[in-house]
């Protein structure tokens, strides 16, 4: 790796440096809440216009580098593709979000294309991927991304997003076989997807399981653990020395060992959970990210400045990314995004 790659400071804070300033990106930081975002994606015209056009793509995920200089970019996609080049039907309902044909059988599972079919349908992405890497400033990392495989596999079997993910807990409990077989299907997926976006350009993976929380004692093992154990452990033969992130979010207790279980560089953390908490259970396994809660985007105020200084004072002897514990809101208030990293870098 060169000089310029490993002296990153996020690439620092995942090898377990302790750095005097946090590093710091969002999750969802180029998005509905910049009104350049907005005006790309209508120029895109639909949201997977948008996703699958490496000019536009690449212009959404650097947009927030040019207005606040983030630690990282994350590369501008949706963890649904990876089902719509499996083989399955996907959509977005204008205000409702995404919808997908359902796989609730062995039948539908088996007609599903195999893992090694998907690059036709995602080589945007990964040209998306080679612009970013030519295209970043040089102190910029570039985080490459897939959905977990049980989050994934929610929305498949359901169609659409759910608040408890019943149809898939209902499939596992009915037909462990199909279950079984497509968490199996993805995770094969998502390790040559993440593989290629390495190639492409990617220092960095992120494991996104939005929905690990719905998954309790054995089950969380077999379908958040496992899965993410497999994906890394493969990732790192293949690319020895990247750096990982998982994010299995409200694991709650579930996030202590995670990373020693996984072989996680760095366990992403929401805001469920206190910064004294993670630091004493999580972060003495290794690098941590988070976790301000997305709402102080949206009020910001001294509430904002305070509850900063928290999570970086809370994290200071540790390995740390400073993030939120979820997603940035379409309601949130740019300002209030400079607010936060002024506090994180003592401005």
């Amino acid at each position: 790796m060169t000089e310029a790659k490993t002296d990153k400071l996020i690439l620092r804070a995942l090898r377990g440096e302790v750095l005097p300033v946090p590093p710091v990106w969002m999750m969802r930081q180029a998005g509905r809440y910049l009104p350049e975002y907005r005006a790309t994606r209508a120029e895109a015209g639909d949201f997977l216009s948008l996703c699958y056009n490496p000019e536009l793509a690449a212009e959404v995920t650097l947009q927030p580098i040019r207005r606040y200089g983030f630690d990282a970019a994350i590369l501008f996609a949706d963890i649904l593709l990876i089902c719509q080049a499996l083989g399955a039907d996907l959509w977005f309902e204008t205000g409702e979000g995404p919808r997908l044909s359902t796989i609730t059988t062995g039948a539908e599972l088996a007609a599903l294309k195999p893992a090694s079919a998907i690059h036709d349908r995602l080589s945007p992405v990964y040209e998306t991927v080679r612009r970013l890497s030519r295209d970043l400033p040089r102190e910029t990392t570039l985080i490459g991304f897939a959905g977990a495989p049980w989050t994934v596999a929610t929305y498949m079997i359901a169609g659409r997003g759910t608040r408890d993910q019943g149809p898939a807990h209902a499939l596992k409990a009915a037909d462990r076989a199909t279950f079984q077989g497509l968490i199996d299907l993805i995770t094969e997926a998502t390790i040559d997807y993440l593989s290629e976006q390495v190639k492409a350009g990617a220092e960095v993976v992120k494991l996104f399981d939005s929905w690990a929380g719905s998954l309790k004692d054995d089950d969380f093992t077999d379908f958040a653990v496992k899965p993410a154990a497999r994906i890394i452990a493969e990732l790192k033969s293949r690319h020895p020395g990247l750096p990982i992130i998982a994010f299995p979010r409200e694991a709650g207790e579930g996030y202590i060992g995670f990373a020693r279980a996984t072989g996680a560089d760095c366990v992403a953390l929401d805001n469920s959970v206190t910064p004294e908490w993670g630091a004493a259970h999580v972060q003495v396994d290794g690098c941590v990210q988070g976790n301000l809660a997305p709402g102080h985007m949206v009020t910001g105020g001294e509430a904002l400045v305070r509850e900063t200084r928290h999570v970086v004072e809370a994290f200071r002897n540790g390995p740390h990314i400073f993030n939120l514990g979820h997603g940035i809101t379409p309601d949130a208030d740019p300002e209030n995004v400079r607010l936060m990293i002024d506090t994180i870098r003592g401005a």
